[in-house]
């Protein structure tokens, strides 16, 4: 796995390169099907395709929780689409640090289905604009490149269901924000708490105050410690930005649980804990 994350000059150097990456538009707005697809219509980077956190990044909502993971054959379905192979870099972006549908993109793509390059812009389009880059406004969001006929070697070691989360040992960690781990506080899903024993350590902690991820050296103090650790989040996106930061720390990396909170508490003998 190459590092996960790029800057805005090498992005822009790289698109000029041999081999330009394909470049994945991951706005989105939760609770708002269709913002991010209107976001890249509006203005996007150039040549970037929308890469939807609803309908290609998780599968329907129900008792997997509010963004399921996709099977296997779905997923495909969209690199393939996409134009995806495994020879050609990727690089995912969104307008809120990596926070949702971008780390989702970079974990589906390079922890899951396995492809050896994809990168998260740091900064997102914010460090795009801020280093000079401009913007397309004009395209068709359903125009396609070429397709691909990758068939990718999906890692199940990657991820963990509830139940195996429950028999598990390993240290869990909780991402969302403290006043909702603690159960002060739940904006979003019907119950309020944590997964007893979980830890909680915001993914908003991987970031500095301009939106980039910290250095290594920060976040491989910062990060919890633990063998092979679990982390979860409300629907299984801001938990992949902790896995991706992770990696920027050079630490083995988290197995994700898809389903996280929203689908925990689906299952009323599933224990939940309030307070630290």
């Amino acid at each position: 796995m190459t590092h996960p994350l790029i800057t805005a000059s090498a992005l822009a150097d790289a698109l000029e390169g041999a081999n330009p990456p394909r470049v994945l538009d991951c706005r989105a707005r939760l609770g708002e099907p269709g913002a991010g697809r209107r976001l890249w219509w509006d203005a996007h980077l150039p040549g970037s395709h929308h890469l939807d956190l609803d309908r290609d990044l998780a599968g329907p909502p129900g008792e997997g929780g509010r963004h399921p993971l996709p099977s296997p054959a779905a997923f495909t379905a969209v690199v393939q689409r996409l134009g995806i192979r495994p020879r050609q870099p990727v690089v995912v972006y969104d307008d809120v640090g990596g926070q949702l549908a971008a780390a989702r993109a970079w974990w589906m793509l390079a922890c899951w289905a396995g492809h050896p390059d994809v990168r998260l812009l740091d900064g997102g389009l914010r460090a795009w604009l801020a280093a000079g880059g401009e913007l397309q406004e004009d395209g068709d969001p359903e125009a396609m490149p070429a397709g691909s006929d990758w068939q990718p070697a999906y890692r199940d070691d990657s991820h963990v269901s509830a139940e195996a989360l429950l028999a598990d040992a390993a240290t869990k960690v909780d991402v969302r924000a403290r006043e909702r781990f603690r159960g002060e506080a739940e904006p979003i899903d019907p119950v309020a708490g944590h997964i007893p024993g979980a830890l909680c350590r915001p993914s908003a902690d991987n970031l500095t105050d301009d939106g980039h991820f910290k250095s290594a050296g920060v976040l491989a103090r910062e990060l919890p410690e633990g063998e092979a650790p679990i982390a979860y989040c409300g629907s299984g996106i801001t938990a992949c930005h902790t896995i991706l930061a992770y990696a920027v720390a050079g630490r083995p990396l988290p197995r994700l649980y898809p389903g996280s909170w929203s689908e925990w508490i689906r299952d009323p003998s599933r224990p939940v804990a309030t307070g630290d």
